[in-house]
């Protein structure tokens, strides 16, 4: 499917991240590899917000971990402004750590049992030596202070005794306390009620207003990402398949595969529409299928599709991988009734 080339890279922009050619594998048996990320290519603009989308098994979040390096590539390269991270080895890479920092998708996991909150936000400052130690306990009361929490209740409890909404808060003050350029996201609201996701999105959004971040928002939540991101990569089975401005990718989807994500989301406003896609089923990562990796699923596809990989290029104002985006009028050799979604 979607994916080849780097037409999603803006040439000459104010980039604070740029992967380029990115692919992770992982072996499953003899001669055997799950093509978990395949060939991607993009960037992250300063104080921007990219959101990765896609579903369960597309590689966003091994996308995510492999520019963090917690998942190590096979090739291509992460440039965090000029350096490249993939480059570097031992304390080289250990001193790039402060710039990237995550925030996990469970709070309560990621978050060590047998200390406390305060212990907990103490141990990046202990580990880099920011700051005096005198003033380490002022650093850490701000830092809770910024995300809502009261230092004198919070910071003596442990992590079993707070609920997911503090637990996700200390996670994030976690995240900052060492003042990263980047801030990756993974699913940071899906384990959470809806009303305390619409708090922490809020605190997420304060953050990066404050401090300047560029962040990284990963999410199968299409409404939360359409909320928080400025611009949009859509994934499938490894591959990119459409990015864009997040208004005009919502608005005015070009490949079908996005289409199906929209399309696939409840609307009180509406009736239920068909689905786009043929069959509900991924195909296998470990043997994707030829040409566009989409085909087997898509309605609007001919034998070229099935044949020759679509290569990302500029359609309607966003990069798409698709022979026949859904502004063109038509697909050849296809009835009539399958264009367009109708079955």
């Amino acid at each position: 499917m979607a994916g080849s080339g780097d037409a999603a890279l803006r040439r000459g922009g104010d980039a604070a991240l740029t992967v380029e050619n990115l692919v992770v594998e992982y072996r499953a048996g003899w001669r055997r590899r799950v093509h978990a990320v395949s060939d991607v290519s993009l960037d992250v603009l300063r104080g921007e917000t990219l959101g990765i989308v896609g579903e369960s098994g597309c590689g966003k979040s091994t996308l995510a971990k492999a520019i963090l390096r917690l998942e190590a590539p096979r090739s291509g390269s992460v440039r965090l402004g000029a350096v490249d991270l993939l480059a570097l080895r031992g304390e080289r890479l250990r001193r790039m750590r402060p710039h990237l920092q995550l925030v996990f998708q469970d709070p309560l996991t990621s978050l060590n049992p047998r200390r406390t909150v305060r212990q907990i936000l103490r141990e990046p400052l202990r580990t880099w030596r920011r700051s005096a130690r005198a003033r380490w306990n002022e650093l850490i009361d701000r830092a809770l202070n910024a995300v809502g929490l009261d230092p004198r209740d919070a910071g003596d409890r442990r992590p079993r005794q707070l609920s997911g909404g503090q637990a996700q808060r200390i996670g994030i003050a976690r995240a900052l306390m060492l003042d990263p350029e980047i801030l990756v996201c993974d699913e940071p609201v899906a384990s959470l009620d809806v009303s305390v996701q619409a708090q922490i999105l809020n605190l997420l959004a304060d953050a990066r207003d404050e401090r300047g971040l560029t962040m990284i928002f990963v999410s199968h939540d299409l409404a939360v990402v359409r909320r928080v991101c400025d611009r949009i990569a859509v994934m499938y089975l490894g591959k990119l398949c459409e990015v864009g401005d997040a208004e005009s990718l919502f608005s005015d989807p070009q490949h079908p595969y996005t289409r199906m994500l929209l399309d696939s989301v409840p609307r009180l406003d509406q009736a239920p529409t068909a689905p786009v896609a043929r069959s509900a089923e991924l195909p296998s990562a470990i043997t994707p299928p030829p040409g566009c990796r989409f085909s087997t699923r898509c309605p609007r596809a001919t034998d070229r599709c099935r044949s020759e990989e679509p290569v990302l290029r500029e359609v309607a104002g966003r990069v798409v991988a698709c022979h026949f985006p859904l502004s063109e009028p038509s697909v050849p050799d296809r009835p009539a009734e399958l264009i367009g979604g109708k079955q």
